[in-house]
């Protein structure tokens, strides 16, 4: 009795919820339906409701479930459009401009999220040529849960053009752009992303079987009170620091003469040089607030204009002033900073830019080898040299790990931008993570493919092409051997390749050494279109470089042999770098190679009996130059199998 109480009960509550026909936010105008496969249609209604769909001359029917849902399954469809679907039921939705085409989950953290817009001034002629209404993006809106959700936040499906691209993943739109332009079908881009995130929190609780400690961390939150309570822990220590860091900061301590103000004296302030963190000027990693300065001569002609500001990067927080008003402020560390300044604000002679920035945590300041520059009417005056500095206030440093990121916690991605989406027919996966695992690569080796596995399983169309990319070069250059997090991330990614129709891009020549982020998102969108070429499309084309196979010693010497020997290895500009060698003592020196018959030839003065070779094996390669004759780089490799920085770290 209790039980059909419940049942009944259940059945009002959804017949209140879903009275009328709703739909799930990706059928939505403008859509882009996989072509060649079934494709489910589905939303919600009213229980037992007669739904019925009209589509390309064909209708079809289906009754609304007892829980509300409702679904039915269109039959393969060609490469077209566009369409208009009718759906009706106790309402009539009708959706138009569908086109049918390949649709990829571009998905990952935040090199996938990193937009077009942050690298406008880069890829102008791109962006002004981006009109294609064959090209569209469903921007998936980040968000995070522990219990299963069944819709994503989106403002729906758009189409390129010189403004809607500016929110496309640019990684993302470069990818499609390569694969339309090859294939000339319409491509539908499902940007799925979330900055600073790992690979557990993509990954169902079902997929993480393997993993109970991380199923247990999921487990715990289950209970929206513990949720609430841990954000309220959170919210207080965050709000109550950053609130220290106004009252303590003594450039504050006089609104109406404070440090912003343009004619306050600096004579007796530090000098720094900028772009750079302050830990040069000897402020070690100071948690805080400096205050830098720099004075700039506009030329006559170029008072009462407006202008721009722009800052390659800054750690963390800025505000910044032009002449004592403030023009902009960003609390997103690493992130370019592009601030208008009124031309009423622009003088003749000598006008003082202010830079607040406030650190939590760690180096702060500009971002070494970052552009720093005032824009006017296409002049640029540089504003990178010689600035002015004083601490504003010292802090206790509110550390990362002081409050908790709901958003790396197992299944909590999965739960609230994947598992919505896997109703809806795709071609394949285009990934980008790993920086958030680097310090557990060893686990990542079958993390990563686990993940692979568990997302095929949830779309249920079987080995699905899934392209990701490497992890490019990023951080200190090193000028001995050394064990390296970074390149054994790149190993556990390499790995996955051995999963059917799986493809890598390689991007361990295109990074930056002070940004994770890099800049050129179009070689790497060009590389996973290649990947996708060839693993989705069937094309015989040559998608990576040079891929290492065995090796065998002939005295003094270790001979690489690599798997495509189709396309030639090459020394892309001058002799073979970033090799090392090493004998049974296992530590590794810097190596001489070279390229015969389609091998590579290692060898070290002073290594008698070498063992094992190492090649681009470090967080940040720079320099490594073996590549094919089509211009793409061999990944970093090794022929041992020592255990590495991360074997203990899981």
């Amino acid at each position: 009795m209790k039980r059909t109480l419940l049942l009944v009960l259940s059945i009002l509550y959804t017949s209140i919820i879903y009275a009328k026909v709703k739909l799930p936010a990706l059928i939505d105008d403008g859509m882009i339906l996989q072509r060649d496969q079934s494709v489910k249609i589905w939303g919600w209604a009213d229980v037992d409701e007669k739904i019925t769909v009209k589509f390309n001359k064909q209708q079809y029917q289906v009754t609304t479930a007892v829980d509300g849902t409702w679904s039915l399954t269109l039959p393969k469809l060609d490469a077209g459009g566009p369409y208009v679907m009718t759906i009706e039921g106790e309402n009539e939705i009708t959706i138009r401009d569908i086109l049918v085409g390949d649709v990829w989950l571009c998905s990952g953290q935040s090199n996938m999220a990193f937009k077009m817009d942050r690298v406008k001034e880069r890829y102008t002629k791109e962006i002004a040529a981006s009109a294609n209404n064959f090209i569209r993006q469903f921007l998936v809106k980040p968000s995070w849960n522990f219990l299963l959700q069944n819709d994503v936040q989106s403002e729906g499906w758009k189409s390129a053009n010189p403004q809607n691209v500016l929110d496309f993943s640019a990684v993302a739109y470069f990818f499609a752009k390569a694969v339309y332009d090859d294939t000339r079908v319409p491509i539908g881009i499902i940007n799925a992303s979330y900055s600073a995130t790992v690979a557990e929190a993509w990954m169902s609780e079902e997929g993480l079987k393997h993993f109970p400690d991380f199923v247990a961390e999921a487990n715990k939150f289950k209970d929206p009170n513990v949720v609430k309570q841990t954000q309220e822990a959170d919210d207080a220590l965050k709000s109550n620091w950053y609130k220290l860091s106004r009252e303590e900061d003594i450039g504050y301590s006089d609104n109406v003469t404070n440090w912003a103000n343009p004619v306050l004296d600096i004579s007796d302030w530090g000098v720094t040089d900028v772009p750079g963190y302050w830990d040069k000027t000897g402020i070690k990693n100071m948690p805080g607030v400096v205050w830098m300065v720099k004075e700039i001569d506009v030329p006559a002609h170029l008072a009462g204009r407006d202008a721009t500001l722009f800052f390659g990067a800054i750690d963390d927080r800025d505000s910044t002033y032009f002449n004592g008003v403030k023009v902009g402020h960003s609390s997103m560390r690493g992130r370019e900073r592009n601030y208008n300044v009124p031309g009423k604000l622009v003088k003749a002679g000598k006008n003082r830019i202010v830079v607040r920035i406030l650190n939590p945590d760690g180096p702060g300041g500009f971002y070494p080898d970052k552009e720093c520059i005032f824009i006017s009417a296409n002049e640029r005056i540089d504003l990178a040299g010689k600035w002015k500095y004083k601490v504003g206030a010292k802090l206790s440093a509110l550390r990362s790990n002081m409050t908790t990121k709901f958003n790396i916690k197992p299944t909590a991605i999965y739960n609230s931008m994947i598992y919505p989406l896997t109703n809806y027919t795709i071609k394949g996966v285009a990934w980008y993570q790993g920086e958030g695992n680097a310090g557990r690569a060893y686990q990542y080796r079958q993390l990563f493919a686990y993940l692979i596995v568990d997302w095929r399983s949830k779309w249920e169309q079987g080995d699905f092409p899934f392209l990701y990319v490497q992890l490019a070069n990023y951080g200190k250059e090193e000028d001995q051997p050394v064990e390296s997090s970074w390149a054994e991330l790149r190993e556990a990614q390499s790995m996955a390749l051995a999963l059917p129709h799986t493809g890598m891009a390689v991007i361990h020549d295109v990074g930056e050494t002070n940004d994770i982020h890099p800049q050129d998102k179009k070689t790497v969108g060009n590389r996973l279109a290649l990947a996708a070429m060839k693993v989705s499309y069937g094309q015989q084309v040559i998608s990576n470089g040079p891929v290492y196979d065995t090796y065998h010693v002939e005295g003094d010497r270790i001979i690489i042999d690599f798997k495509n020997i189709d396309s030639r290895p090459v020394a892309k500009g001058e002799a073979l770098k970033y090799f090392t060698i090493a004998g049974k003592n296992k530590k590794f020196v810097w190596a001489k190679a070279k390229i015969e018959n389609n091998k590579v030839i290692v060898w070290a003065d002073g290594i008698a009996n070498p063992v094992a070779v190492r090649y681009a094996w470090a967080n940040n390669p720079l320099g490594a130059n073996l590549y094919n004759h089509e211009g793409l780089p061999a990944s970093s490799f090794r022929t041992d199998n020592w255990k590495g920085r991360t074997f203990k770290r899981e």
